[in-house]
């Protein structure tokens, strides 16, 4: 499991940050890849990455402001031009199916796909026997959401020096142990299969944020986190001005960060206003609060 940031910027790109964009990479999971918003020239970004439209059959949209889906229209479009036949899924908050299904048809563009739009709510949005992906409100200027996604627990090993200890030798007979409860031996003995399976592996657990103020009674949806991806379009002595426009700052988030226990904090919507030299400082402000902060910049990848 891979995060890579497309974009950083908030508001509108600068020569350093493109807008909004975050994709990830389930190649390994599930040989699919997930996006989480799609601002302007998103499709221009990809083309600076080994990521392949293709593969990516679900977008999260965590809000309708421009800088985080003017880039949906043309990605989309562009996915039929470069192989994409496979279906895609777009959850995202009340107005995407409007946005979508217009910005498509006075275009006049043809997928070569199907495209399933959800206009979704709080609480558990996608579920199979891999992942959950859960919604959270958060508080924006207009409807914003935060989406956590958590890796099930997969089974744990087979304990292959075991088997050979009780005379149980490699075979199709293993695959059994990962199958069935229990396993019958060749000798009609019954044994249970957990005896010769080690620890479950535990799942990953990944929240991505849309903007907001800093909220501490989402505390509980943070918590455990191996990784939370937030907005922080401003620094610490800009208190006000983050409220005022609904967003927050890098001091707020790792505080917060730091109470939910997560593991790592990753920085990102960066207001235009800070150049490159001014980073540095910006960091400094939240690994005050919590220590493994990084601040993404254009084309970071975190692997978990």
């Amino acid at each position: 499991m891979k995060v890579t940031f497309l974009g950083t910027g908030a508001g509108l790109p600068s020569k350093n940050r493109n807008v909004t964009s975050i994709v990830l990479d389930l190649l390994q999971e599930r040989n699919t890849m997930w996006m989480f918003d799609c601002g302007e020239a998103t499709q221009h970004q990809i083309l600076h990455t080994s990521i392949k439209p293709r593969k990516i059959d679900k977008i999260f949209i965590t809000h309708l402001h421009g800088d985080h889906i003017f880039g949906l229209p043309g990605l989309l479009s562009s996915r039929s031009f470069q192989g994409g036949e496979d279906p895609i899924t777009i959850y995202g908050p009340t107005g995407i199916r409007s946005f979508i299904e217009t910005t498509i048809s006075i275009s006049q563009s043809k997928l070569s796909y199907p495209i399933k739009i959800i206009e979704i709510n709080e609480g558990i949005i996608f579920e199979d026997e891999q992942f959950t992906v859960t919604a959270q409100k958060l508080e924006h200027g207009i409807e914003s959401f935060g989406f956590r996604i958590d890796e099930k627990d997969t089974i744990g090993s087979l304990l292959v020096d075991k088997l050979k200890a009780d005379g149980i030798y490699p075979g199709p007979i293993y695959q059994l142990f990962k199958t069935e409860k229990y396993v019958t031996l060749e000798n009609g003995t019954i044994v249970q299969s957990a005896e010769y399976i080690g620890e479950p592996k535990k799942g990953k657990s990944v929240a991505i944020f849309g903007d907001t103020r800093p909220k501490i009674d989402l505390i509980p949806f943070m918590s455990d986190l191996d990784l939370l991806v937030h907005e922080a379009t401003f620094a610490q002595d800009q208190k006000q001005l983050a409220f005022d426009y609904f967003h927050s700052t890098t001091e707020q988030i790792a505080s917060i960060a730091a109470r939910a226990m997560v593991k790592k904090l990753i920085l990102t919507h960066i207001s235009s206003r800070f150049q490159a030299d001014d980073i540095d400082q910006l960091v400094a402000e939240a690994k005050e609060h919590f220590q493994d902060t990084t601040i993404a910049h254009d084309f970071y990848s975190y692997q978990l």
